[in-house]
């Protein structure tokens, strides 16, 4: 008996992605827009102050617009109080993920948050102020997050402590102590002031290898 021969299967047509691609970058950048004036306007005149008619009209847009990409004010809110732990979040695990000595790492790890807690002052000090206007799951959130922060630096300083390179007697203050210097620069910083950003995290830099006795 002949063997019938297998046709061989028909391949479906690969999906077209860049369509995609392109479409959901342009939706994460008008996102962006609408966080970035609502900080700006949440920075100036807070956030009771703030309606979403005057972010859209900020925005030259109609409330529908925004409402096509946050669900209230309260959303935007949660998004801006939640992007500063989360980028000096990443910060501290990519330098950790580098490894190095206990002290390299420290140094890294200030240098890169520091520069982003000046790079996003709006926004930090936005979360500090309006926090209380936060829902409750929304605070409870990113009060975990800010404590896993001091978790993992805890960790840091403890390796330091074991190794020799760091003289500390409660690691746990030391690190939550370390957070709060480096996120107060927010609220005194003034762009363009006295002091440029680069002498706020040299100086800031000097106060932590103080802080934790670090050699020299």
């Amino acid at each position: 008996m002949a063997r019938t021969a297998l046709m061989p299967a028909k391949r479906k047509p690969k999906a077209d992605t860049s369509a995609r691609d392109v479409k959901g970058e342009i939706s994460a950048y008008k996102r962006r827009l609408i966080l970035e004036e609502a900080c700006h306007l949440f920075y100036a005149h807070g956030y009771e102050g703030t309606t979403l008619d005057a972010i859209a009209e900020r925005l030259n847009v109609t409330k529908p617009f925004i409402y096509s990409y946050h669900r209230n004010k309260a959303e935007i809110l949660r998004e801006i109080s939640e992007r500063g732990i989360r980028l000096c979040l990443a910060a501290l695990d990519e330098v950790r993920s580098n490894g190095g000595t206990p002290l390299a790492q420290l140094k890294a790890i200030v240098d890169r948050v520091t520069t982003l807690i000046l790079e996003n002052q709006e926004y930090i000090v936005v979360y500090q102020r309006e926090e209380k206007n936060l829902e409750p799951a929304t605070a409870r959130d990113i009060r975990r997050l800010r404590k896993m922060f001091d978790t993992r630096l805890e960790a840091l300083l403890d390796e330091g402590v074991a190794s020799g390179e760091f003289d500390i007697e409660d690691t746990g203050f030391a690190a939550i102590s370390i957070s709060g210097l480096m996120s107060w620069t927010a609220n005194w910083f003034q762009p363009g002031g006295r002091r440029p950003a680069s002498e706020v995290i040299v100086q800031t830099l000097k106060m932590v290898t103080h802080m934790v006795a670090a050699p020299k």
